[in-house]
């Protein structure tokens, strides 16, 4: 079991800057992959960024050369640097894990946090 609790909930101006954070917490060491998902109201949820425990990372095309994710103390915290904020950008932002155990993967998901971004 993976437990995930995000931070970084934020108002911010178009153009603006944000950082979310997610601590994991229980069996860390069977993450394979963490990331960041959003979902805007009306639309299915999608992936935004992905790290793997071996340090590669994948991007949204829509969120290239604007947001970073890395890492902290192996898998435990995940940040998502969120740079030139665009109005497009709001939606509940959702951690994510994934656990290889035994040939079986596994999702774990945070309670969601939101982000708004005003124009």
């Amino acid at each position: 079991q993976v437990q995930l609790v995000e931070s970084g909930v934020g108002l911010v101006q178009a153009g603006g800057s944000l950082r979310l954070s997610c601590a994991a917490s229980g069996s860390i060491d069977s993450i394979n992959t963490m990331g960041w998902y959003r979902q805007a109201p009306g639309k299915q949820r999608e992936l935004v960024a992905a790290i793997t425990s071996g340090g590669s990372t994948n991007y949204a095309d829509s969120v290239k050369g604007r947001f970073t994710i890395s890492r902290d103390n192996g898998m435990i915290t995940v940040y998502l640097q969120m740079d030139s904020l665009k109005p497009e950008d709001t939606a509940v932002y959702y951690c994510h894990a994934e656990t290889y155990i035994y040939g079986l993967s596994y999702d774990y998901w945070g309670q969601g946090t939101q982000v708004t971004v005003s124009s």
